[in-house]
């Protein structure tokens, strides 16, 4: 008897991804859009599908975000929000956050986003007071570039969460938030 090759099928593709690449592509911007926060960004990603895996998907989200024009940058960054402090945050606390935000948007012109995904709730305000005062000794340039690819982890982050969370059924914009734990 000759022995069998065991093939291994390749692993089934989400159910929200299936929705993702098979939906009417208005719903998808618009899903996309809650995301990502640029037209563009949320029209390519829109335009090539279908994705055979997730990884796939967030590989073109990022590969498409080093391709977004200062416009789009401006567009992504201005739909952003500073983000609510968790409760027993204190009083100043909420006023060291307030001043170092407010001197950040006063010197840049947008809000300070960071993608805090690795940090614990407890580390994350003072990683953000951290950087919003190291960042603020950047020249407007620099801080672009830095602010662009913090923005391409958030979007990464909430487009995998959107995808693994429940799907197309809720398309509404999320919360929104310029770091992901405060």
């Amino acid at each position: 008897m000759p022995a069998q090759t065991r093939t291994e099928s390749p692993s089934p593709t989400p159910p929200s991804l299936a929705r993702f690449n098979t939906e009417p592509a208005e719903d998808i911007e618009r899903a996309l859009l809650a995301c990502l926060r640029s037209l563009r960004w949320a029209r390519r990603l829109t335009d090539h599908r279908p994705y055979p895996d997730l990884d796939s998907l967030l590989a073109a989200a990022d590969e498409a975000a080093y391709d977004l024009t200062p416009g789009d940058l401006s567009e992504a960054l201005a739909a952003e929000a500073l983000p609510a402090l968790p409760d027993g945050v204190y009083a100043a606390a909420h006023t060291a956050l307030g001043a170092a935000h407010a001197a950040y948007e006063s010197r840049f012109g947008h809000v300070f986003v960071i993608c805090v995904d690795s940090t614990s709730p407890d580390e994350a305000l003072n990683q953000v007071l951290t950087g919003i005062r190291s960042r603020l000794t950047n020249d407007p340039e620099e801080e672009r570039v830095v602010a662009a690819e913090e923005l391409r982890r958030l979007a990464k982050r909430r487009l995998a969460t959107f995808l693994r969370g429940p799907g197309l059924q809720n398309t509404a914009a999320p919360p929104r938030g310029a770091t992901s734990h405060i």
